[in-house]
């Protein structure tokens, strides 16, 4: 992997949240990334993180009280899902997946990893993780994957929201925004990208997660500039908002979150607790077909 940057590690000292997530709690945006001497990185990736694998995720969620989770196949492992499925399959019913696929992917494949627990295809449009993907690669992708009641989830920047707009509402599933857009704070809700990112949520078919607070902020820790924005998401939209930590946070270059403080956004985010159990446990189970 060469000319790859190796990312900071996760903060080691996560502090109890003072919030007290409500029972079934999930983290619907993390990710596994190795142990590498078992599941290695893929060659392609362009970054290389440290390891945290299924053992370091399940100690910050005892922490944070978080009984449930979705894992985002992260670029650093590329289309090879191992690590991811192997976490599922060892979580008893606790864990659902979103994979990353290319177009060598056939039906047996995509149906293998539904039966692993996987229930949506991601793409990255972000530039330090490669750019825009192939689109008529990604209508294919998407079709081969409708009949299993998958959704697409996108990580995009705020320009790719204004750039991409006419192809994202050619879409006809169900699409997950990662990170509120990566909408810069500092920018105000009134910019166009976000602007347009709220008029996609009037839209049934389209979800956020009101995570990446760490990555959208100008203001540093705890990242309240973010509140705004999650604000109005979850006003538009309180039935398809999920929220994450993004645990364990690949490629921060300003501030290393404490997911402490993370969660304990959300009361911020969503102030009564109607809507924070809509956010953390109604939504996800929706989403990902959780059996309560």
């Amino acid at each position: 992997m060469s000319e790859n940057k190796t990312c900071m590690p996760p903060d080691p000292n996560t502090r109890t949240p003072v919030f007290k997530a409500p029972p079934y709690s999930c983290d619907a945006h993390c990710h596994i990334f190795g142990p590498r001497n078992k599941f290695p990185y893929h060659p392609s990736s362009t970054y290389e993180p440290p390891d945290a694998g299924k053992d370091r995720l399940q100690a910050l969620h005892d922490i944070l009280g978080i009984e449930r989770a979705i894992l985002v196949q992260a670029s650093c492992h590329g289309p090879d899902n191992s690590a991811m499925l192997d976490a599922i399959a060892s979580s008893n019913g606790a864990y659902k997946g979103v994979c990353i696929a290319n177009k060598s992917f056939t039906d047996n494949d995509f149906q293998d990893l539904h039966d692993g627990g996987v229930r949506g295809v991601r793409f990255n449009f972000v530039k330090h993780l490669g750019g825009t993907p192939d689109l008529d690669g990604m209508r294919n992708i998407l079709d081969q994957v409708k009949h299993l009641g998958w959704h697409l989830v996108i990580h995009v920047n705020a320009e790719d929201i204004i750039k991409f707009q006419d192809f994202f509402l050619g879409i006809k599933m169900e699409i997950v925004v990662d990170h509120m857009g990566r909408v810069p704070c500092d920018a105000g809700t009134g910019q166009e990208a976000f602007r347009i990112l709220k008029e996609f949520m009037h839209r049934d078919n389209w979800w956020c997660k009101v995570c990446g607070s760490e990555r959208i902020s100008q203001a540093g820790p705890p990242f309240q500039d973010a509140i705004p924005f999650a604000r109005e998401l979850i006003a538009i939209a309180p039935d398809r908002i999920l929220w994450g930590t993004d645990f364990p946070h690949p490629n921060i270059t300003r501030w290393m979150p404490n997911d402490g403080d993370l969660l304990d956004l959300v009361p911020l985010f969503a102030t009564d607790t109607a809507l924070q159990k809509k956010v953390l446990v109604d939504n996800p189970a929706r989403l990902y077909g959780f059996d309560d």
